[in-house]
């Protein structure tokens, strides 16, 4: 599985920036509403500092980081539900992803007009979200007669009708479908925009990122998830410099890490994401599963002929792995285990299957 998160937000806020950022990728970054007119995917690497360790006791070839496919697209802007800049075409693009990431303008800068004329995260958040609840109660508006009819003839139907208008009303009153207690899951087979995780990219000035009465400020518009904060105009430097250049750079304006590492890490987090490993000659790699998935539903990324067939699961932790130099030393040391169906996976395991074809 891929993570997929689609980036929203307002024109001229830094989205494609960040986007290039992320991808290393030259995408069109103009100072004007709906620079981005088709959307733009990038997918990226999640860093991980385990693989290369891995890799140097294989010799591997190559090294396969866990990805995440960023979305882009134009600039929302008020009235875009009802059609208005580059309207709903451009949020049906975002509606399958696994969550979305609100990038918000918090930096000045004379020669980069804000679409509002001014600077003002709550007001650029406020716009997202109602253009988000207005385009989710259009698609609902559409899809209940059809899923109406298919309750009568389909009892498993019902269930889907019941949450469809519960989240109905709840966007009528003005709230967000993922903070109402309802069994998102079953909405997924719909795609409606506020059901999804939301991860909060405040884009602010370099000189700001370790401004604390700032960041208390904004993370309080966001609470109780976790906003990133970030630089668009740094991260894009840091993407084109090499590994100890970026670590200077980061080190002199205080910080311990990219603010894209911190995106991908609160991405997972958010959405109860993580990686098991797979090291060999050939390649070492990072696989993405949910927390609590079990040994089976982990071998069926690799292949779903895995899943079907799986017998038993060889487990070394990662800790273990590296202690021991390998899979042999971790044998000899009892640190090797065989696991069944019921294995929940921890992250960072180092799994081999064992499968019937």
């Amino acid at each position: 599985m891929s993570l997929s998160i689609g980036i929203v937000g307002l024109p001229n806020v830094g989205k494609s920036t960040l986007f290039n950022a992320l991808t290393k990728n030259n995408v069109l970054a103009a100072n004007y509403p709906f620079a981005t007119i088709e959307p733009n995917v990038g997918v990226v690497g999640v860093p991980d500092d385990r693989l290369k360790k891995l890799a140097e006791i294989f010799g591997s070839k190559e090294i396969l980081p866990a990805t995440v496919s960023f979305v882009d697209i134009a600039g929302i802007v008020k009235g875009a539900s009802e059609g208005a800049g580059l309207g709903n075409k451009f949020l049906a693009n975002i509606r399958e992803t696994d969550a979305i990431c609100q990038v918000i303008r918090v930096f000045n800068d004379g020669d980069v007009v804000h679409v509002d004329g001014r600077i003002d995260p709550a007001s650029d958040m406020e716009t997202i979200n109602t253009e988000l609840a207005l385009a989710d109660l259009q698609s609902i508006e559409k899809q209940l007669p059809r899923i109406e009819k298919e309750a009568k003839q389909n009892k498993e139907k019902q269930a889907l009708l019941d949450e469809l208008k519960k989240a109905n009303a709840i966007l009528e009153s003005g709230k967000p479908i993922s903070t109402a207690g309802l069994n998102l899951e079953i909405l997924k087979e719909v795609h409606l925009l506020t059901a999804k995780p939301f991860l909060y990219v405040f884009n602010v000035d370099a000189a700001e990122l370790n401004d604390k009465a700032l960041r208390e400020k904004l993370q309080a518009l966001v609470a109780p998830s976790e906003a990133i904060f970030l630089d668009a105009k740094t991260e894009a430097e840091l993407a084109e410099l090499p590994d100890e250049d970026a670590q200077e750079l980061l080190e002199s304006i205080g910080l311990t890490e990219p603010g894209l590492t911190t995106l991908a890490r609160v991405g997972f987090k958010n959405l109860g994401l993580q990686t098991y490993l797979t090291a060999g000659p050939k390649e070492t790699r990072a696989w993405t599963i949910h927390k609590g998935d079990t040994a089976p539903m982990a071998a069926g990324v690799i292949h779903t002929d895995f899943q079907k067939g799986f017998i038993k699961a060889e487990v070394i932790s990662y800790v273990d792995y590296i202690q021991h130099a390998g899979e042999v030393g971790a044998r000899d040391n009892g640190k090797l285990k065989i696991e069944g169906k019921d294995y929940e996976v921890a992250d960072g395991d180092v799994l081999h299957f064992r499968f019937n074809t």
